[in-house]
């Protein structure tokens, strides 16, 4: 490597053993991972009783006021993606009937929380939306909404679209994290810590948004908001390479590096210092009238979470001093029984010291619950068994990506699937000493991602780090829980926004 492409690697924060690895990761491609079935209900899902909602209702909340809870949130993408169609349209002929989402978006403009503001910014314009609708000039409605002379959401992350109304009071999804916060994510000192990544450029004006709402909010509830930012690192960054897996040299001669998707954020989770982390996306919220079941059921995997953890604990400070006999028996009971995981086939036929080393660490390890929604026909990501190198199986979380669907018993797998991801986790990521786990330690860096792209015309591939739920976290200790359909409501177009779910 030249002197002049190892300097550029330095400045990107990496070092060159690193993109060496990356481009070797273009070479030869990432295998698929060997499933064994579902997770389901009668098989890796728990279903929780309403006996047991109701306990971890009473006790979740006074654990987690002797301890540090943080909510981490993930919102430092930009909104474009939401208004694909209302992009497309003004680059038409504007021409409403050409698009039945236009038309959609035009016909129930009204039902938006943004439509004041929208329609002040039309006024300042010297016209309104009702002039516009008069007039058919729909493009400078649209124009208004997402150009930088207007509102500018074409370039504003979701976290500041106004997205729910209340009257006079319109909220973002920032605004609507920070009440969800107060709800279940109370910890020490009455206590409520959210951390948002977000991108450089828009760093200020979440602070700015935070800081309007927190002072009405902190005396309503009676509560402190501790509210902090990262952003992506530089150095999570990955290379991007040409066809034919050469280092894609721009025309300045520079590297293009680029973002590595969300499993990037996985180092800013990594400095978090907390006892239990929540994690939800940024565009899953619901108005109030709706936030009960999301509450009730946060409360549930966090309090499953402290439950098992206390067992995981308890058994492994008994490791410590005697590996054998009782202690053994009861480590085995607790790995298959309440973290769901599965032996070798051979294990039994082991000595009684490699067993006790095995199941040790196997326990001493980050836990996930994951909440998982009952699978609507939606693609995208969803809960399996996993066969690993030593034998075992473990519970992950799968992109379809990751799964040889020309493999008859993979896609048979896969088919039978009942369950998929909403990203609704809590996270314990200490260990029994009380000491924080290197996360970056318990990724399985053969679970990337490679895309193909182009900048300026030119074909490119891209790499993707392992997915933040799913490789990033690959070598956790995971427990499934179901949780309502209800209690996921993410915003992928500006149109979701007309769901009953979000008036």
């Amino acid at each position: 490597m030249n002197k002049s492409l190892e300097s550029q690697i330095a400045a990107q924060g990496m070092n060159p053993e690193t993109v060496a690895k990356q481009i070797e990761n273009f070479k030869s491609g990432f295998p698929f991972l060997k499933i064994t079935g579902p997770a389901t209900p009668t098989d890796g899902i728990k279903v929780l009783s309403e006996e047991e909602i109701q306990h971890h209702l009473e006790t979740y909340p006074q654990k987690a006021a002797k301890i540090e809870v943080v909510k981490f949130v993930p919102a430092s993408g930009a909104a474009s993606r939401m208004f694909k169609d209302l992009f497309a349209f003004l680059e038409g002929n504007g021409d409403l009937s050409s698009s039945s989402f236009v038309q959609k978006f035009i016909d129930q403009i009204e039902k938006f929380a943004f439509y004041p503001e929208l329609d002040q910014a039309l006024r300042e314009k010297r016209s309104s939306i009702n002039d516009c609708l008069d007039r058919q000039d729909y493009k400078e409605i649209i124009a208004t909404l997402l150009q930088e002379d207007g509102l500018g959401y074409g370039n504003l992350p979701k976290g500041l679209l106004r997205f729910h109304s209340y009257g006079d009071t319109k909220r973002t999804p920032a605004h609507e994290h920070l009440i969800e916060g107060s709800q279940y994510a109370v910890g020490k000192n009455e206590t409520v810590k959210i951390h948002f990544t977000v991108s450089p450029e828009h760093e200020e004006k979440f602070k700015n948004e935070i800081a309007s709402i927190l002072p009405g909010l902190e005396s309503e509830t009676g509560l402190r908001f501790e509210v902090t930012y990262s952003q992506q690192k530089k150095s999570t960054d990955t290379i991007a390479v040409t066809t034919e897996n050469e280092p894609f040299i721009e025309e300045d001669g520079s590297i293009l590096f680029r973002p590595a998707g969300h499993g990037a954020l996985l180092e800013n989770l990594n400095d978090i210092e907390a006892d239990l982390i929540f994690i939800k996306n940024i565009d899953n919220v619901v108005p109030d009238r709706l936030k009960e079941t999301t509450k009730n059921y946060k409360a549930a995997i966090g309090g499953v979470l402290l439950a098992i953890q206390e067992k995981v604990f308890a058994i492994l400070e008994k490791l410590e001093t005697d590996m054998s006999g009782e202690n053994l028996a009861l480590a085995k009971k607790l790995y298959w029984e309440e973290l769901g995981g599965k032996l070798p086939g051979d294990f039994e036929a082991q000595r009684e010291i490699d067993q006790a080393k095995f199941i040790k660490e196997k326990l001493n390890r980050p836990i996930r619950v994951c909440g998982m929604v009952r699978n609507t026909g939606e693609p995208g990501g969803g809960p399996f068994w996993v066969l690993e190198e030593d034998g075992s199986q473990s519970l992950q979380i799968l992109e379809t990506a990751q799964i040889d669907l020309n493999d008859p018993d993979s896609k048979s797998h896969f088919q039978a699937a009942t369950h998929f991801n909403p990203v609704d986790l809590v996270c314990g990521t200490k260990n029994y000493k009380g000491e924080k786990f290197d996360l970056l330690e318990f990724r399985d860096l053969k679970t990337g991602f490679i895309t193909e792209k182009s900048k300026s015309g030119r074909e490119l591939k891209a790499l993707e780090l392992p997915g933040l739920w799913n490789g990033s976290m690959a070598n956790w200790n995971t427990i499934f829980v179901e949780v309502p359909l209800i209690t996921f409501n993410p915003v992928k177009t500006v149109n979701d926004l007309l769901r009953d779910e979000h008036q």
